[in-house]
């Protein structure tokens, strides 16, 4: 019988070694599958006890019982009704202010102008000024005369009696605001007027007669400024009144014609002052015996554009304060269209401009405003000042209240207090704090208005 022939030994290794090999590769997919399957558990498994493991048991809530405070019972306390009256007319007062338009629509026209409440007389009463303008040169009407000041007398029962001709006051200027002290220390409070032109500075000489002093004096300044706000105020503590005065935009008729302004429907108009150029404020030091010197560049006043080089100041308002309480008299200047300034008193003759530190050279949102009238006041009667500042129509009055930390930094709360919202749409000119109804708070009192009588 026939058996298969064997291979030769080298084949039968072969074969073998290839069997090994495959069944080598059968047991790795095995462990490989079953790694695979292995590592689907384990991750089903975490994932099973991530999403179902028993979340912890929160702490317990301890409640705190609290007692509610009382409040104190206030005092009541009933707000007076005060109502104005219009006694204009009963009291005998018919002063019209003229400013002399004919129809060119200058601008000092949309100005002026200011009065003031002094007792020139001594009698302990309250007396009347009130400042005029007057017709332009060579534009007197037929059978009109130049027009002054109006001074008016009071009687102490409610009248006033018209006391200008021969007081010495009746002098024709075009004038726009004044200022009232006893520059010379004699008991009797003069009169300062200032003008577009020069400037006038009344003695008073007691019996209801007043005397120009101003060339003496040496306070006209020049004929080519236009002044506008002024202040006595004692600011190197010597035991006189010196002499602030705030001068408005360099100006003259040519220069209005220049600049041409004119508004659609209107033809020319009141130009705004951007177009013009600033000028510089005055300081005038007492020296006693009835003059003065301008200390202005030497004292600090005269600001400067950084950029330009050229005077900066826009000013029409005033108000004298000592604002940091180290007992030396500084300045607040409301300035139209540029930064408001601060002078601060640096008790040597010089003063340091500071509007931007202390935050009233601008409103919130860094811009200049068209600032008119100014006042102080502390009206929260915590010793806090106020600074507040009548601007043009479309601002907001700005009323700047001194921080608690630190009084030389202010803050506008013209919205927290009311009288921004209701005072934006309003063209306001003069401003000032008062107690109107005597319940011992300063109130504040807006003179509103318009440069264009077809708008206003």
């Amino acid at each position: 019988m026939n058996q298969p022939a064997k291979p030769p030994p080298g084949k039968q290794n072969e074969e073998l070694e290839e069997l090994v090999h495959a069944d080598d590769r059968v047991i790795g997919r095995a462990v490989n599958w079953s790694l695979a399957a292995l590592g689907v558990v384990v991750v089903l498994a975490a994932a099973g006890y991530l999403v179902f493991k028993p979340k912890p048991r929160p702490p317990e809530k301890k409640m705190t019982e609290l007692s509610v405070p009382v409040a104190p019972e206030r005092p009541k306390t009933e707000i007076p009704e005060a109502r104005f009256t219009d006694v204009t007319k009963a009291a005998g007062i018919t002063f019209v202010h003229n400013n002399g338009a004919y129809g060119d629509k200058l601008l000092p026209e949309s100005m002026g102008s200011g009065c003031a409440f002094f007792d020139f007389d001594n009698d302990g009463d309250a007396d009347l000024l009130f400042v005029n303008s007057t017709y332009w040169p060579g534009k007197v009407p037929p059978g009109k005369s130049p027009t002054t000041a109006a001074l008016y007398r009071n009687d102490g029962q409610g009248k006033f009696t018209e006391v200008t001709r021969g007081s010495g006051l009746d002098v024709p200027l075009y004038g726009m605001g004044v200022a009232c002290g006893d520059f010379d220390n004699d008991g009797l409070a003069d009169v300062y007027l200032t003008a577009v032109g020069e400037n006038r500075l009344f003695r008073n000489l007691g019996l209801g007669k007043f005397a120009d002093v101003t060339a003496q004096a040496g306070v006209a300044g020049p004929a080519s400024e236009w002044s506008t706000g002024a202040a006595f105020a004692d600011m190197d503590n010597d035991g006189d009144l010196d002499l602030f005065v705030a001068n408005y935009v360099r100006w003259s008729k040519e220069i209005d014609f220049e600049v041409g302004y004119s508004l659609t429907g209107i033809g020319r108009a009141y130009g705004p002052p951007m177009n013009f150029q600033g000028t510089f404020p005055v300081l005038y030091r007492n020296d006693g015996g009835g003059k003065f010197t301008d200390i202005s560049a030497p004292s600090g006043v005269q600001v400067k554009n950084p950029f330009t080089g050229a005077p900066m100041a826009k000013s029409l308002g005033i108000a004298p304060v000592d604002i940091n309480g180290d007992g030396w008299m500084d300045f607040i200047i409301a300035n139209d269209t540029v930064q408001n300034f601060v002078f601060l008193n640096q008790r040597d003759g010089t003063f340091k401009e500071v509007g931007g530190l202390t935050g009233v050279a601008f409103d919130g949102n860094g811009n200049a405003r068209g600032a008119m009238g100014i006042d102080t006041a502390r009206f929260r009667n915590d010793g806090a000042l106020a600074i507040g500042i009548a601007n043009f129509a479309n601002e907001m009055t700005a009323l700047y209240v001194a921080s608690a930390r630190d009084r030389m930094v202010f803050t506008d709360e013209a919205i927290a207090t009311g009288i921004g919202p209701e005072s934006r749409l309003l063209l306001k000119f003069g401003l000032f704090f008062f107690d109107y109804d005597l319940d011992g708070w300063q109130d504040v009192l807006s003179c509103n208005g318009h440069l264009e009588e077809e708008i206003g």
